[in-house]
């Protein structure tokens, strides 16, 4: 992958993802949905790049409110806790939804209002037939210089409620499940504090970060 990371593609499905909230329809229904957000929303990201120079908060609040309804942050950071999760109290809870978020912003906000231009093309959506309340959504973000990569994120929808994101997977990696193996090896580091491994997340996510660079490299 040339110029942007594994992670890096975190930020910017996960924005890119960021649409209103839908009722449940028919497949074509779900993939137009979607592909109409979406290039709406990558048309807001161009427009505000600016802002992230002249006001990264600004800028961290303004994505924050647009992922807000559709990207079910409390549900992803849950799951990186994984079987941890049952050892916090409701507030360290908050807590860690908070610095998640946060600290995706921080570690890849400068890689995305720089990055070359991109596009994303959505090729298929599909409800699962066991279980029409998840679905899934395969796209491809295209950069300026033609590369392609394919990410697809998961979703799903309380009964009658919206759809909303709870994971994302990029050529093949499945990114949720990386940001678990990250908090059990700080689990494990911290001799299992786990108040500890909420207030150091946001350098263990910026070490993810610079660890897959070098990979890279």
């Amino acid at each position: 992958m040339i110029a942007l990371t594994k992670r890096f593609f975190l930020a910017i499905t996960l924005m890119a993802a960021c649409v209103a909230s839908v009722q449940a329809g028919p497949e074509d229904d779900l993939k137009q949905y979607v592909n109409e957000n979406t290039q709406q929303l990558v048309d807001q990201l161009n427009n505000e790049k600016g802002l992230y120079d002249r006001d990264p908060d600004a800028f961290y609040q303004s994505m924050d409110d647009a992922l807000e309804g559709f990207v079910d942050f409390r549900r992803i950071a849950a799951r990186v806790m994984g079987r941890y999760a049952r050892q916090t109290t409701p507030e360290q809870r908050d807590e860690f939804v908070t610095k998640f978020k946060r600290s995706l912003f921080d570690s890849y906000a400068q890689a995305l209002v720089s990055a070359e231009d991109f596009k994303i093309k959505v090729n298929d959506a599909t409800i699962n037939p066991q279980d029409d309340n998840r679905a899934s959504v395969a796209m491809e973000v295209i950069t300026a210089s033609g590369n392609r990569h394919a990410v697809t994120y998961s979703m799903y929808r309380k009964e009658g409620g919206s759809w909303m994101m709870e994971n994302v997977i990029v050529e093949g990696v499945n990114i949720g499940l990386s940001f678990r193996d990250r908090f059990t090896q700080e689990m494990e580091a911290n001799r299992g504090q786990v108040q500890a491994v909420i207030d150091g997340w946001t350098d263990a996510v910026k070490s993810l970060k610079l660890e897959d660079e070098a990979n890279k490299s």
